[in-house]
């Protein structure tokens, strides 16, 4: 990628967050923004649709930025205590750009982004889960177990909320089988 690109590009991320992090995505405007990012409305859109387009790319860009934290995520299946403790801890240090990218309006579309991001992979190193709906239900409640378990607790101790979290995920793999 072109380097003014990438420039224009972070700039452009940049103001976004900071301007994210005082009001509501449907309060900014590409104006703004763009004032913000010292570029024009023309720049701004030649690389995104509008302010949504871009909320959505970023969004995305921060799901496949936890994602990649997460080491041997062939793994998630055959152990399930460390894979969610690794899931915590990528939450967790993401944590304070989940809050800003994903506040108001757009807060319920996190977990459901996660969960599709965190499916897909698992997915592809296990195809033959793909259409099982018990495992389809198993992997959203741990996704999402890990997930609520850090924003219902935002002031403990992620380290002992991560070791529960896996004993947890432990349990459920160790005492249920599939009816197959």
């Amino acid at each position: 990628m072109d380097l003014r690109v990438e420039r224009t590009k972070k700039s452009i991320h940049n103001a976004f967050i900071q301007l994210r992090s005082k009001k509501p995505l449907e309060k900014i405007s590409v104006k703004e923004l763009s004032e913000l990012a010292y570029i024009n409305k023309a720049t701004f859109y030649s690389h995104y649709k509008d302010i949504y387009d871009l909320s959505d790319k970023l969004e995305d860009e921060l799901i496949a930025s936890i994602i990649k934290t997460i080491p041997n995520p062939e793994n998630m299946i055959s152990d399930s205590a460390n894979m969610s403790e690794f899931l915590t801890n990528a939450f967790v240090s993401h944590r304070a750009l989940l809050y800003t990218i994903f506040s108001d309006s757009r807060s319920g579309i996190l977990v459901k982004k996660l969960d599709r991001a965190l499916k897909e992979l698992i997915y592809t190193y296990h195809p033959k889960y793909k259409d099982n709906l018990e495992m389809d239900i198993i992997f959203t409640i741990v996704i999402q177990g890990c997930f609520n378990a850090c924003l219902t607790h935002p002031d403990d101790d992620m380290t002992e909320i991560s070791r529960i979290i896996g004993k947890v995920n432990k349990c459920l793999s160790d005492n249920y089988t599939l009816s197959q």
